[in-house]
C-alpha cells in the first residue's frame, strides 16, 4: 500500500497595508498568534468565513482564532495562494 501524501500547504502572501502592519509587531506574543493562525489558514484556506460584498473578484474571508484572539482577513486565489490583506487583532 502506497504511502498517502499530506496536501500542499498552500502559499501565505501579504497586501502592502498588511506588511505595513507586520512591520510594526513588536510583542513575540502577537508574532506567535499571528503564526498560529496563519498555519491554520494556510492548511485550510477555506476555514475563514466569507465577508458580504460585491461578487466581482476573489471572496474575501476572515478567520478568527477565538483562543490567540486575532483576525486575518484574506482571499484566496485561483492558484490557491492565500494573500492577507489584513491582521487585525480583536
Amino acid at each position: 500500500m502506497a504511502p498517502q501524501q499530506n496536501p500542499r500547504r498552500a502559499r501565505i502572501a501579504f497586501s502592502d497595508s498588511a506588511a505595513k502592519q507586520l512591520e510594526n509587531i513588536t510583542s513575540e506574543a502577537e508574532i506567535h498568534a499571528l503564526d498560529r493562525a496563519l498555519v491554520v489558514i494556510s492548511v485550510d484556506p477555506d476555514v475563514g468565513e466569507p465577508i458580504p460584498g460585491d461578487t466581482v473578484g476573489p471572496q474575501l474571508r476572515q478567520y478568527t482564532d477565538e483562543v490567540e484572539q486575532v483576525r486575518v482577513l484574506y482571499f484566496v486565489t485561483a492558484l490557491r495562494t492565500v494573500v492577507v490583506v489584513a491582521y487585525i487583532e480583536v
